[in-house]
């Protein structure tokens, strides 16, 4: 992550002139647990979220990621905006922004594998996760950014 834009500094529907706004991000909360997801083709922990499609908003993309990605239905309206992240992705240094989303749920629904995300684990702050496995540590950032 090159940086992060406070919701106080940015408004959501903000434009940036040095890259696009590519990507959605979700911090979903039952209790003090905060929802990760196990990326196969990364291999690690992190957010739930991903890629935002032509004419998609956001919030939409978000919306639609997490129930992708882990089975978990919010409505666009539950969320509450944080900030915008800037981030160079891997190897071709090409700068993206993101929305970054939270949420709380009472009712988290059971979760299914899928072709993106093999499981899912509802983390309490500094508990490893179940077999191990690398998390982002950017994602943790977030998720302190995220914190009530």
């Amino acid at each position: 992550m090159l940086s992060f834009h406070d919701a106080r500094e940015q408004p959501e529907d903000a434009r940036f002139e040095d890259a696009p706004m590519g990507y959605a991000l979700v911090v979903l909360w039952h209790g003090d647990r905060v929802l990760m997801v196990y990326e196969r083709e990364r291999e690690c922990w992190e957010l739930p979220g991903g890629g935002i499609e032509p004419g998609e908003s956001p919030r939409a993309a978000a919306v639609r990621e997490l129930w992708e990605e882990t089975g978990q239905p919010l409505e666009a309206d539950a969320m509450r905006f944080v900030g915008h992240t800037c981030t160079a992705l891997g190897t071709s240094g090409r700068v993206l922004y993101g929305g970054v989303f939270t949420a709380r749920t009472d009712r988290p629904r059971t979760f299914a594998p899928n072709s993106e995300v093999s499981a899912v684990h509802w983390r309490a702050d500094g508990e490893p996760f179940p077999g191990g496995g690398m998390v982002q540590t950017v994602d943790e950032y977030i998720v302190e950014l995220c914190r009530d």
